[in-house]
Parts: C-alpha cells; structure tokens; sequence
C-alpha cells in the first residue's frame, strides 16, 4: 500500500504475475486460462483456483496486454484540450460515446497537458484511434501514427485536409452581424478571465471586430467578465461608466455562461436587458431559454458535430479516407435579450 495525497491510499496494479503467485501456477497458466486458449492441458482444479486468485485480487488485464495479443482495440481515445469542460463538450463527449458504442468500441477521455502526459495516455490505452481535439504538435501525431494507431485529427478552428473545422471567428461575426442589424452601433465584449480558452475567445472577438471595422463602427469595449454576481455588475458599471453618446448599447458574450452572469450582474443594478443592454450569447446551452429574459445566443450544433466526429472514427478505423469537413454552420438562435 502506497500512501497518494491526503486521506487517499492507492494500491499498486495487480499483474498477472501476481495471480500466478497468488494460484501457485506458471505466469503462462494464468495467461492460458484467463484468455480461454484452446488447445492447452489444465485441469478443472487448476482453472478454479486461478480465477478464484484473479478475482480475489480483483486482477483487470491491461488495456495494451489486451490490444496486443488480439490485435486490435476496443478502446478510441479522445484528447480534449486543457480548457474547462462546458456544457457543450460535455455534450459532444456523450454523444460520441454514444455513437460509438453499438460499433463495440468505448471511448476514454483525457485532457492534453504536454507531449509526455499524451504518449503517457496512448500507450497505456493502445487505442484503435485516437481523436486529436487538442491541437497537438506534428511530432506527437507521428509518434502516434508509428505506433499503428489510426489518427483522427478534429482540433476546433483549425482547416485541413482530414480535418473536422469549427470556425470560432464566424461564431463572433454572427454575434455582432446580428446585434448591427438590430440598430446597435456601439457594442461591448464580455470576454472570459480563464486563460485557457483565450485561444478561442481570442478567434471570437477577432470575428466582431472584424465586423465592426466592415460597418464603420466603433471597435467593441472589451471587459474581463468572471462568473461572480458582484464583480458581473462591476463590469455593466464600466461600460455605463462614460458618458451617454460613448456608453455601449449592446453586448457579445465569450459563451452563454458569461451572458448569464453579465444579466445578473445587470439586474443587481437595476437594469435589463435588452433595454438597456442587449445581450447576446454562445453555445445555446439547454438553460438559455430560461433565463430572464430567454437569452439570445449561438447555436454550434454540438449533437451533429458528435455524430460526423463518429463518422470519422468510424471511416479511419475500417481504413477508409477521412476527409476533412467543416462543421454545421453555426446559427442564431432569437430570443428576448437581443
């Protein structure tokens, strides 16, 4: 027993060897009768007391034992990016899962946290395929690629041949197309205090304004926005702050957990939306229609981008050619706060 953190104990992995010591049998024994090998002379007694062993020391064969001697895996695994799990990915991840799973095969989530961490994931899983939602370097998909492990390549925002493509910057043009439309000319940005997803608020917000400069209007005025009430209403404060013919009238949240707080922290100081403040979001979470008032936002259709990553999956392991494909097209989805 090997002491991890605090109040946590965790065992040491039982191997086959083990069992066999356990049974008083050959390591080959073990192998022979928990594999089911035909052709091999064991007697009943011997059978009963290796699986009694096995299953007294709770003994799991390792996923790459597995993949080995059958010559394929069962397992694909799916690298995300180091990021917050919204609702969305969630989503996306259940639906994969899902879809993959009357073909036989379960599907095993990590995030990417560097080159050594990801190979560390792979060879212990020996997936049939692994789904690059991350971005990850050339390098490491050609180790990945040595290894006879099929590549599915899906990072969001990012074209290709084989690719799947999200286009965060149509997501902002879409947001601030719509907000323009509505007679808005002066827009703000609330934008996420989380450095992990920079990278895609940074492709966002480069899609409002390249909007505005197409409209000749003023770029948005970006507020770092954090999912707290009292610092929310902080942020409405800033942009109220400057006098009437400078102050926004109308808002672009990162995602629609930021629209939420941003309403919040509007109603803390009397205002509404989209009286005062019009305000859009993104991701057309299953709680946007019930926010007060039913949130304006983006919808990225994250059930059919599941089901074409599936369909990828699916076409790379049976060999076929995957090819590269933009997702469905973000949409707009009207409601009452813009």
């Amino acid at each position: 027993m090997v002491e991890k953190g605090v109040g946590v104990v965790a065992r040491a992995r039982v191997t086959a060897k083990d069992v066999a010591r356990q049974a008083g049998v050959s390591q080959s024994t073990v192998s022979y009768v928990l594999n089911d090998t035909p052709n091999q002379k064991i007697s009943e007694a011997t059978r009963a007391r290796v699986l009694a062993a096995a299953e007294e020391m709770r003994y799991a064969p390792s996923a790459a034992a597995r993949a080995l001697r059958l010559g394929a895996s069962r397992m694909v695994l799916a690298v995300l990016p180091d990021a917050p799990i919204g609702s969305n990915i969630s989503m996306v991840m259940d639906r994969l899962s899902d879809d993959l799973e009357p073909h036989g095969y379960s599907v095993v989530y990590r995030r990417h946290r560097g080159s050594a961490m990801l190979e560390r994931a792979w060879r212990e899983v020996m997936p049939a395929a692994l789904v690059n939602l991350a971005a990850f370097s050339a390098e490491d998909e050609e180790k990945i690629e040595a290894a006879g492990i099929v590549l599915v390549r899906a990072p969001m925002d990012d074209e290709g041949p084989g690719k799947l493509s999200i286009s965060d910057m149509a997501i902002g043009r879409l947001q601030a197309a719509h907000l323009l439309e509505r007679g808005h000319r002066r827009l703000g940005y609330a934008a996420p205090v989380d450095q992990r997803v920079f990278g895609y608020y940074g492709r966002r917000i480069a899609g409002v304004r390249e909007v505005c400069a197409a409209a000749r209007v003023p770029e948005p005025v970006v507020v770092p926005l954090p999912l707290d009430v009292t610092e929310a209403a902080a942020a409405v404060a800033e942009w109220m702050s400057v006098p009437q013919e400078e102050r926004i009238t109308a808002v672009c949240a990162y995602n629609d957990e930021q629209a939420f707080a941003l309403l919040a922290g509007m109603r803390v100081l009397g205002l509404s939306a989209p009286h005062d403040l019009a305000v859009v979001g993104v991701d057309n979470v299953q709680l946007s229609p019930f926010a007060h008032p039913a949130l304006t936002t983006v919808d990225i259709h994250s059930p059919a981008i599941a089901d074409l990553l599936s369909q990828m999956v699916l076409t790379a392991i049976t060999g076929g050619t995957v090819e590269g494909t933009a997702a469905p097209r973000a949409t707009l989805v009207r409601r009452d706060s813009a």
